[in-house]
């Protein structure tokens, strides 16, 4: 497992090197949208930069290691069945080579070998004037290389929580400065070609740039023609070992089986996440299967025997998620017998699902305290309205209800036509969700308030809001699905919550809660008025309170709740009128 972790980062080090030289060497060419000697200052940066003893060593070493590295990768898989974006990656990393090897011959190695000065105006007098399919060729081979690395940083960078702000930017970016360098190199191009038409500038030229002799060039010629050979040869060659390696383990197969009941027959070596393409089930990948995502998790339903620990890197993604034991990574897990497995996160699991994140979101039962809340009499009134008055008046409200959720410590949950449903002690304790749920509805009534007075002159009358608050077990997690997924709350609690909500109509109050909302938060509300209703499911019937006025619950401020004298005299006064 060490050693993947090594090759990993090599991978990432030599990619990024590679990049900044593609960098470094657009941004020259761009610079031909000044001028020619602006290129040409340019340059000298660039070989500053590039064309000395260190950075050559780290320049080649990290060309040689990441095409080695993507020989290996094709090796290693057990199947070639992966994401289309992986494909196009490791189909243009690879055609990169024999696509740029020519211009690497007849720039670097020549000028190594024979002296030839690859200022721009040799390089632009041969690919431009000269021989226009070798100028397209090396923009066709530096724009795929462009195409690999983007694709790379990608993915690499899709994982960080700033990456989805400065995508957009970086996305510009990454198409705006291939333009520039070929519209630069074009503008030099054309420069070049008007200068050449002078015979004295073309004669010094040559004699600045020193042209290779006719036998220099074939020497050229024959050691760009090997390379080609060699880059073939070493593809067919890791081919014939992937067939090899599958004739060998032929009699060792292995079977993964998924909840559906499929099973996909496996070689031993191969990754779950593998096997998973390989049997054409859809899989969530985030990271192409590199271990740093964790969208691909899955769990351990039955194993034929002990299956291999988890390595450091894989140990440390599943900890960020606080994964349960039994889960882990499907790219990294390599079986070596049957087993039996489940996919944690749908096949269009996002980058999101990679962060850490509280544990309940993967679903589980805790005792919360449920609020729904809903308009009275809003559908009579939304007839009379023209529909931008109701969207307008709706937001407002929807608005004012949400602060209130948001600032009592509440999750709010969802709109449900002009109704509301949230959440209160999600990760907490029963009590500190029931104070914070009476608060919530405290500042529901408050903020409704509000809005009535603000829009008085629009309102034929006042606005009025029915809550109800209910606490008892519920499966808390995240449901939906793609970009409707969030957390909520299903179970007999969450609909008992909204039944007694539906009964501040028949009790002509605002807030209706059981019992146990009050007890549980340390709240006196011995003189609201007490009723016994029947619960389906319950063979007891349930005590609820009702209060005519949300407004006279205390503040919570952290302590028992305790109601002043002042606002049960406040109720009763509303209860009166």
């Amino acid at each position: 497992m060490r050693a993947k972790v090594i090759v990993r980062r090599v991978r990432l080090v030599t990619g990024l090197t590679l990049f900044a030289y593609l960098l470094t060497h657009y941004l020259n060419h761009a610079a031909g949208l000044i001028s020619l000697d602006a290129m040409e200052e340019g340059r000298g940066l660039f070989l500053l930069l590039w064309r000395n003893g260190p950075m050559t060593v780290l320049l080649y070493a990290a060309i040689l290691a990441h095409l080695g590295l993507a020989y290996g990768s094709v090796y290693q898989r057990r199947s070639l069945r992966m994401a289309p974006w992986e494909a196009a990656q490791l189909l243009l990393g690879l055609a990169v080579p024999p696509l740029i090897v020519t211009h690497v011959i007849g720039t670097r190695l020549n000028a190594t070998l024979f002296g030839t000065n690859d200022n721009y105006a040799y390089e632009l007098l041969v690919t431009w004037l000269w021989s226009p399919k070798d100028g397209l060729l090396q923009a066709l081979a530096t724009g795929i290389a462009w195409i690999h690395g983007c694709i790379g940083l990608y993915f690499w960078l899709r994982l960080k929580r700033w990456f989805p702000r400065w995508a957009p930017y970086l996305f510009a970016l990454a198409l705006l400065l291939p333009v520039l360098a070929l519209l630069g190199f074009t503008q030099a191009g054309r420069e070049v070609a008007r200068l050449a038409e002078d015979p004295d500038w073309l004669e010094a030229a040559k004699i600045i740039i020193r042209f290779p002799s006719n036998d220099e060039a074939a020497l050229l010629y024959r050691i760009r023609d090997g390379l080609l050979w060699l880059f073939a040869l070493l593809l067919i060659a890791t081919l014939l070992a992937r067939g090899l390696r599958a004739w060998i383990t032929r009699h060792r197969a292995l079977y993964v089986t998924y909840p559906d009941g499929r099973k996909v027959m496996i070689q031993p070596g191969t990754t779950v996440l593998e096997a998973s393409r390989i049997g054409g089930i859809p899989h969530a990948s985030v990271c192409g299967g590199r271990g740093r995502c964790s969208t691909c998790r899955v769990r351990i339903l039955a194993s034929d025997e002990a299956l291999p620990e988890p390595g450091p890197e894989e140990r440390r993604v599943l900890d960020r998620v606080a994964a349960e034991p039994g889960v882990r990574l499907a790219c990294q897990l390599r079986p070596r017998a049957n087993l039996t497995v489940l996919p944690m996160l749908p096949p269009t699991a996002s980058p999101r699902d990679s962060h850490a994140r509280p544990g309940y979101l993967q679903g589980h039962e805790e005792e919360i305290a449920i609020l729904f809340a809903d308009l009275r009499a809003f559908t009579r009134f939304a007839e009379r309205k023209l529909p931008y008055d109701v969207v307008f008046l709706l937001n407002r409200y929807f608005r004012a209800m949400g602060t209130a959720v948001e600032q009592a410590g509440g999750h709010l949950d969802k709109f449900i036509g002009d109704g509301v449903m949230a959440l209160f002690g999600v990760g907490g304790s029963p009590e500190e969700g029931c104070r914070l749920a009476l608060e919530a509805a405290r500042r529901m009534a408050v903020n409704l308030d509000e809005v009535n007075r603000v829009l008085e002159h629009d309102l034929p009358e006042p606005l009025r809001i029915g809550i109800g608050i209910h606490v008892g077990p519920a499966i808390v997690g995240e449901m939906g699905y793609g970009r409707a997924t969030s957390m909520t709350a299903i179970g007999d609690s969450v609909n008992t919550a909204s039944r007694l909500e539906g009964l501040t109509k028949e009790f002509a109050c605002q807030l209706v809660v059981s019992a146990s909302v009050a007890e549980l938060a340390g709240l006196d509300l011995a003189d609201a008025a007490r009723h016994e209703i029947a619960v389906r499911g319950r063979s007891q019937p349930l005590t609820v309170l009702a209060l005519a006025d949300a407004r006279t619950l205390p503040p919570f401020t952290g302590g028992v709740m305790r109601r002043s004298r002042r606002a049960k005299a406040t109720e009763e006064s509303a209860a009166r009128r």
